[in-house]
């Protein structure tokens, strides 16, 4: 390591040298993406990519030209929240228009422009590099909002491909979705966004499970999907072309859990990213598509036998090759023998640009030899090159199949990275499954305590479609039984988690249980009477991680997914799922209750709660975002009246819109809160906060300042410390632990420049605020990037 650091340093050096030697290089180097050095040419990949024709003609040198190019940075806003419009609108009239007439390094700021086949114009681009945007003092402000509005999950920085798989899916409330190679985390977003279309609706019918195969990204994942506040996710941890068969109770049966929608956007070559991985211009080979192949088959494979008759799957790859792309697609369609079909989407997403499917390509060897045929594979080469990888010869067969269908995002038809996607429509099941899997047995009615089931039991597929002889039959029913009854003594205590007497087969931490509140916990008396919940208050649906002693925190999830936690244990890994919505608080008893609620879950709960809400005025929130714990005097007489005979503990914070003040905020608020003796305080984590007064027109530019501790601490936050120390470590803290590592190595160092004396003040106060509030808000964690570094998909 030591020789190899050496050269690194004077390969360093020797590229400073000539770049100081050629003039200007280096203020060009932001501009190019901090990549001037690298010899963006590979040989190889152009003779194939020429051969195989997937560029129109006269189109070679423009295809090329773009690859060289940095990408564009692309961002996205949530399209779910009540205040997407807001942001939209914070985005065009201030922050755009100081980019009008900008110059940085003697070059004027291009406009950001939005996607035109994004739906909303929720989608924008613009050429500045993420470099520039870091490193230039004038375009700091944007940076930091960027940043801000990334953690609060109201926008999305996410690759402008990236975005079409889950728009051709089209998503409804009441889907039930599985996204097989989910991490980062993007495209997982947009699903959970599309099943909030409905705002008015805190539990839509539909879920999305959330698959990846490594157990590192998926406390990532489980970070990007924290943002949206949602308890309809399910993170799990498993190989995507074995992943198991779930079952769900319907009246009393279990069913085998088929899936409406798919998202199979599979690990690749990547040779589409390069215009954001340089180092795909120097690694790049067949070999790479050759042995992802398989691979992507089996996933694929895997994918439509979970899926629903009727079901959509879209399969993705960031890549341009056709043995990753159209051959395995051919090679699906042409085993499913009629049960699958490709839907044509040529017509959705108006505005994008696109190119159909090949129906003609060759195979090329590492060594650049060419093969047209599966006859033509040399021996000793067949275990590495399979039949599966060439096109189908039977012209009949290969019409019926419809490839052109398929479509590929070449880079320099709208300034993106490459792509492939193809749209999948089951017609009917596959030829191996022709007898849909049965598992209608009742379930056994039967009482008493029993320990957990397994959380992280086999990895592999259950094939349980397949009819089992008389002999195995008897064998297996008193198993079976066994089975069923354990299973079902522990749904009826309501426990999902690992089994003492086995091994975790993976590696990563072993997960807390999830332990469902029983129906008659003395826990929920308390809190149902404090807060006047609903009747209607799903309440089987709040779940715990702990099995023994003090239940710190309580998180919510969906009847959908309380139904596949409760009946799938034995078989899943599960990483994460629920929302918080409420939080022990140690002297919390006195007041009337020992649970303080979440600002995480509040959208959740708010449709169930009939007291303990105050109605505040804009001044108000303003006051409640800036000030530590500001005393009741300072807000509005109306405020003052609702507080006085109020009784102490937590409370929610209700801001309204004005329609007689267009000029004020104008989407509805809603912030957990606390109201002392005589104070008044919101527990809002610091990007939230930043977010509500980015949107009230208060300036809250991060100026560079050295932090300063306040030594005071006021009651409420020595409540909180104290309700942190008790807490014991969940998923949350390792997921804050693993992100904070992963995203060290990724993680983006802001530059930052004096501002105004009232601007530093406002982020002081912020500041202040966070660290006193840190311990109520454990979701606020770094920023997440969506760059993967593993060369494989956005």
């Amino acid at each position: 390591m030591g020789r190899r650091a050496r050269d690194r340093r004077r390969q360093q050096q020797q590229r400073q040298e000539r770049g100081s030697d050629s003039g200007g290089g280096g203020d060009q180097a932001g501009w190019a993406g901090g990549y001037p050095e690298i010899v963006k040419e590979n040989e190889l990949f152009e003779r194939y990519y020429r051969e195989l024709g997937i560029v129109p003609d006269g189109e070679w040198g423009d295809f090329m030209a773009a690859l060289r190019e940095p990408l564009p940075a692309t961002l996205r806003i949530t399209g779910y929240r009540s205040h997407a419009r807001e942001i939209l609108h914070c985005l065009k009239e201030k922050y755009f228009k100081e980019l009008e007439d900008l110059e940085v390094d003697g070059q004027k700021v291009e406009m950001p422009q939005s996607l035109s086949w994004y739906p909303e114009e929720l989608a924008w681009h613009t050429n500045l590099s993420r470099k520039i945007l870091r490193k230039s003092p004038q375009l700091e402000k944007f940076h930091q909002f960027l940043v801000s509005e990334t953690e609060c999950g109201n926008i999305s920085r996410q690759e402008a491909v990236s975005m079409i798989p889950p728009l051709l899916l089209n998503v409804n409330p009441h889907h039930k979705i599985l996204d097989m190679c989910a991490a980062p985390g993007s495209k997982t977003a947009q699903l959970i966004e599309m099943l909030h279309a409905d705002m008015n609706d805190p539990f839509p019918k539909g879920f999305v499970i959330a698959n990846d195969v490594d157990n590192k990204r998926c406390y990532l994942l489980v970070h990007q999907a924290k943002r949206l506040n949602s308890p309809c996710i399910m993170v799990v941890n498993h190989d995507a072309s074995s992943i198991p068969n779930l079952q769900i109770d319907v009246d009393g049966r279990k069913e085998v859990l088929f899936y409406d929608r798919i998202l199979c956007d599979v690990p690749c070559s990547g040779d589409g990213t390069m215009r954001k991985n340089i180092d795909v211009w120097k690694k790049w080979t067949t070999q790479n598509s050759l042995q992802l192949h398989g691979l992507q088959l089996r996933i694929a494979t895997r994918g439509v036998e979970q899926l629903a008759e009727g079901g959509r799957m879209v399969y993705s790859t960031c890549s341009l090759n056709p043995i990753e792309n159209e051959a395995v697609i051919a090679s699906l369609l042409e085993k499913s023998q009629g049960a699958l079909e490709l839907a044509d989407v040529s017509s959705e997403l108006p505005g994008l640009k696109r190119m159909p499917g090949i129906t003609k390509w060759k195979v090329m060897l590492k060594d650049g030899q060419w093969l047209e045929e599966w006859k033509d594979v040399p021996s000793n080469r067949q275990t590495q090159i399979r039949p599966t990888m060439f096109p189908v010869k039977d012209e009949e067969k290969l019409k019926a199949m419809n490839l052109e269908r398929c479509f590929r995002i070449l880079p320099h038809h709208q300034n993106t990275g490459g792509f492939f996607v193809a749209v999948l429509i089951k017609k009917s099941p596959m030829p191996w499954n022709k007898r849909q899997p049965k598992v209608h047995q009742k379930l056994p009615q039967r009482t008493g305590d029993a320990e957990v089931t397994a959380a992280n039991s086999d990895n592999g597929s259950e094939h349980i479609n397949e009819e089992p002889t008389l002999d195995e039959n008897e064998e297996s029913k008193k198993k079976q039984e066994l089975q069923n009854s354990d299973t079902e003594q522990s749904k009826k205590e309501g426990v999902c988690g690992p089994p003492p007497s086995k091994k975790m087969k993976l590696f990563g931490f072993k997960e807390d249980p999830f332990v469902f509140l029983p129906e008659d916990d003395p826990l929920f008396l308390p809190i149902q009477k404090f807060y006047a919940l609903d009747p209607s208050f799903p309440k089987m649906n709040l779940l715990t991680r702990t099995q023994e002693g003090k239940k710190r925190q309580l998180y919510m999830v969906s009847k959908e997914l309380r139904n596949v936690l409760l009946n799938n244990s034995e078989k899943m890994k599960v990483i994460n799922t629920g929302i918080k919505v409420w939080s022990r608080n140690s002297d919390g008893e006195q007041f009337g209750c020992a649970f303080r609620l979440a600002q995480e879950g509040i959208y959740t709960l708010y449709p169930f709660i009939h007291e303990r809400i105050i109605n505040v005025c804009i001044e108000d929130v303003k006051i409640l975002l800036t000030q530590e714990n500001p005393f009741l005097s300072k807000f509005s007489s109306e405020t003052q009246k609702k507080v006085k005979d109020m009784a102490m503990g937590s409370i929610v914070l209700k801001y309204d819109p004005d329609p007689t003040k267009p000029d004020d905020l104008q989407c509805p608020i809603l912030l957990c809160g606390w109201q002392g003796k005589t104070s008044l305080r919101a527990f809002v984590p610091r990007n939230e906060r930043l977010h509500y007064l980015r949107m009230m027109g208060v300036e809250v530019f991060k100026a560079k300042r050295k932090d300063e501790e306040s030594e005071s601490k006021t009651e409420e936050e020595v409540q909180h410390r104290l309700a942190q120390t008790e807490e014991g470590m969940d998923v949350e803290d390792k997921e804050h632990d693993l992100v904070t590592k992963m995203e060290a190595g990724i993680g983006e160092e802001s530059s930052h420049s004096p501002v105004k004396n009232s601007a530093m003040e406002v982020e002081n106060k912020i500041e202040d605020l966070d660290q006193s509030g840190k311990t109520a808000n454990s979701h606020v964690i770094q920023e997440s990037k969506d760059t993967d570094r593993s060369n494989v998909k956005d």
